[in-house]
């Protein structure tokens, strides 16, 4: 049965994935890239001059057993690329994907199919029926939650998330967009596992527990 898995997902000391205002020009807002700056400096994302140290050991399984990837609004483009017939996706010709990518928007628009197997669905659906057709585009492999903040924690609080890898950075941005908000007592129905890394940043995963018959 494939899995719904989250990666690399990067979050401040006080919770926010993303800070504001985001536009164009600052895809983060006023976190800039500070949130990312961990995974930068992985083999994962550059092959040439990153490290092999705990950060690319969590980074590189982002990619592994992945059929579909489920992202918000936010994620595919800045606000108003709706009204943009021509944008598609901040990645180029060739996003890092590869897989059938869904985005939740409450303005779809025409498939878009990309080079190296990415193929852009809109969808306007509620966390449980954009999983079904992921999961169904996914057969046997694994659907990835790519977020941004506010649809992980829609997809958490339907209870659809089985594993949740975030990377907690020492910066807090104050502002923005906030993973936590309404997940009160969450650990109660996850496994949570945390590794501090040199650089900085703690992996914090999340795993479900298997539901228990009475």
């Amino acid at each position: 049965m494939s899995l719904v898995r989250v990666h690399n997902f990067s979050i401040s000391l006080d919770g926010f994935g993303a800070g504001e205002p985001q536009s164009l020009e600052t895809p983060f807002g006023h976190a800039g890239q500070r949130l990312h700056g961990w995974m930068m400096a992985t083999r994962f994302w550059d092959p040439t001059t990153g490290g092999a140290g705990v950060d690319d050991v969590f980074a590189e399984r982002h990619s592994i057993g992945i059929g579909a990837e489920i992202m918000g609004a936010n994620k595919f483009g800045p606000p108003g690329w709706q009204d943009d017939a021509d944008w598609r996706g901040w990645w180029g010709p060739n996003p890092p994907f590869h897989t059938p990518t869904y985005v939740l928007t409450h303005r779809p628009r025409p498939s878009l199919e990309m080079e190296g197997g990415t193929t852009f669905h809109f969808l306007d659906a509620s966390p449980a029926e954009a999983l079904a057709v992921a999961t169904e585009a996914a057969g046997d492999l694994d659907v990835r939650l790519g977020g941004g903040a506010t649809t992980i924690r829609e997809f958490l609080t339907a209870g659809l998330v089985d594993h949740l890898h975030l990377v907690q950075v020492p910066i807090v941005l104050g502002r923005g967009t906030r993973l936590w908000d309404g997940l009160e007592a969450l650990e109660d129905t996850y496994d949570v596992e945390a590794v501090s890394s040199p650089s900085g940043v703690v992996h914090l995963t999340l795993t479900r527990r298997a539901a228990t018959s009475a």
